[in-house]
């Protein structure tokens, strides 16, 4: 179980990625939108920011994604469920939650997730 202290420092961390995921979306969005708008352009200018326009909506689906995982984590705090295994419900491993803190899952039910294209 996480003392108090250490709930509010993960709670920061996961507030500041949150931050740090809407910024860098925003950055993305408004680079999505320059492009193609640098003058005439050239079927091949034309595919190359098509394909630059797709790359940079797909990772704002990846962010959309984290930003859920982030919020679900924020609310496991508030409901005193944090660092619990949402599958088995056993608590999952410091080190896990040191290097993802909105980990939902504890290691051997994400493999097994992973296994069966969860």
């Amino acid at each position: 179980m996480q003392s108090k202290e250490n709930l509010e420092k993960i709670k920061q961390e996961l507030l500041r990625l949150r931050k740090e995921i809407i910024d860098s979306a925003r950055k993305a969005r408004a680079e999505s939108l320059t492009l193609g708008n640098d003058g005439v352009a050239d079927i091949g200018d034309m595919s190359a920011n098509s394909y630059s326009q797709d790359v940079l909506m797909s990772l704002s689906q990846t962010q959309l994604g984290r930003i859920r995982d982030i919020d679900a984590a924020l609310e496991r705090i508030e409901q005193g469920a944090y660092g619990i295994c949402i599958a088995c419900e056993e608590e999952i491993a410091p080190r896990r939650l040191e290097v993802r803190p909105f980990s939902r899952y504890c290691i051997d039910c994400k493999e097994e997730f992973e296994k069966f294209g969860e």
